[in-house]
């Protein structure tokens, strides 16, 4: 437990927030990992500024691979009373920005690196850390590509995102995406004779409300997520540059989440059907009005059988006999897809710490992320056979 907190009280300093560069905490990383005999393949973003890594230890083969990200949400408008990116202790709780999300379990992961390095491993132990999770899972998507002719693929991966140390088996696919709706300018005086394009917003939304129903009412269902059934969801809406000026333009940033049954082709085209009525009626007088939808980015889901051995292997590492599903999404559905066995389990509570002020994790939580890690450590060095 001393080296985790003293790795993750460097962790905690590296201010990573998305909107920033994180090349300050994967030197570190790397530094750390490549002192300790890793194999460590760095992997830069198009701009330089940003990077992920791929590592291994250990003989050849396919090991088991740990997953997590670098990158944290914004601390700006929150409420906090402590510095966050400072770490500090209080009582049973560590506190700063990324102690839940996820920087404890790097920080453990980390230190069961250092232990790795020390024995002889009869399989690898393989590491995986990304950039730009925080903001639909965009570092993941042009990193997992390099991922078989780096490290190669593992037997199984764990993803360490806050599950109170529970094995998530599942969560929702998402997809984001903007709507543009055009109209026809003109003074505000003669607004009639034009098209607002804050008009054509509020039909398409009466549409996207249906096509919430429809999903709620008649579509997949799975009672292990809090809401049991996919859901759309609008976050924001611009249009118009002044009170006598009738849009021409506006602009919408929505969203849908999805359960593995409800296909996400199915569900946009249901939208493409809402809008394609929400437009017709304006058409007959403003025959260049449009409604442009683009999906400008997705991760997908994870649905994994609860008696998958990955889930037998897993909760006998986190020494737990349950499964969970989670209602945030994770990298893991990346993973799954390349036919890598993988689960979802980690320190800390998404619900009740992550992306709040005075993000904190209990110090029980990370003891309990260091045990799992010794159990695995174990089972790489063959100790768990005998």
């Amino acid at each position: 437990m001393t080296q985790t907190l003293d790795i993750l009280e460097r962790l905690i300093g590296f201010d990573t927030v998305s909107a920033k560069s994180n090349l300050a905490l994967i030197d570190y990383v790397q530094s750390f990992l490549a002192d300790r005999g890793f194999q460590v393949h760095r992997v830069p973003d198009a701009s330089g500024q940003k990077a992920g890594l791929f590592a291994v230890l250990g003989p050849v083969g396919k090991g088991v691979m740990l997953s997590a990200h670098s990158d944290v949400v914004p601390v700006t408008g929150q409420d906090w009373t402590r510095d966050p990116f400072r770490l500090s202790i209080d009582g049973a709780r560590a506190y700063g920005r990324g102690t839940t999300d996820m920087k404890g379990y790097l920080a453990s992961m980390l230190a069961l690196a250092d232990r790795a390095s020390k024995i002889t491993l009869r399989e690898p132990l393989k590491i995986a850390l990304s950039y730009d999770e925080e903001v639909g899972c965009v570092g993941i998507q042009h990193m997992i590509g390099k991922l078989e002719r780096t490290i190669g693929a593992p037997r199984a991966c764990f993803v360490g995102e806050p599950t109170e140390m529970q094995v998530a088996v599942g969560h929702k696919g998402k997809a984001a995406l903007r709507a543009v709706f055009l109209g026809q300018g003109g003074h505000s005086a003669l607004a009639p004779k034009f098209l607002n394009a804050l008009h054509i917003v509020g039909d398409f939304l009466a549409e996207l409300r249906k096509v919430q129903d429809t999903l709620a009412m008649v579509g997949a269902r799975d009672e292990a997520y809090d809401i049991p059934y996919s859901t759309v969801h609008v976050g924001q809406l611009s249009g118009g540059t002044a009170l006598n000026i009738v849009p021409d333009r506006a602009e919408m940033i929505f969203e849908y989440r999805h359960l593995p049954a409800d296909l996400p082709q199915d569900i946009l085209e249901r939208i493409q059907s809402a809008a394609s009525k929400a437009l017709t009626p304006f058409l007959r007088q403003f025959p260049h009005a449009a409604i442009e939808i683009d999906p400008y980015n997705a991760y997908p889901g994870l649905d994994v059988p609860s008696d998958a051995e990955v889930v037998v292997t897993a909760q006998g590492l986190a020494q737990t006999n349950g499964t969970t599903k989670v209602a945030f999404g994770t990298e893991a559905g990346f993973f799954d897809a390349l036919g890598i066995p993988t689960i979802v389990c980690g320190p800390g509570s998404m619900e009740g710490q992550g992306h709040k002020p005075d993000e904190f994790v209990t110090l029980d939580q990370l003891a309990l992320c260091d045990g799992m890690m010794d159990r695995l450590l174990s089972q790489l060095t063959g100790a768990s056979d005998s």
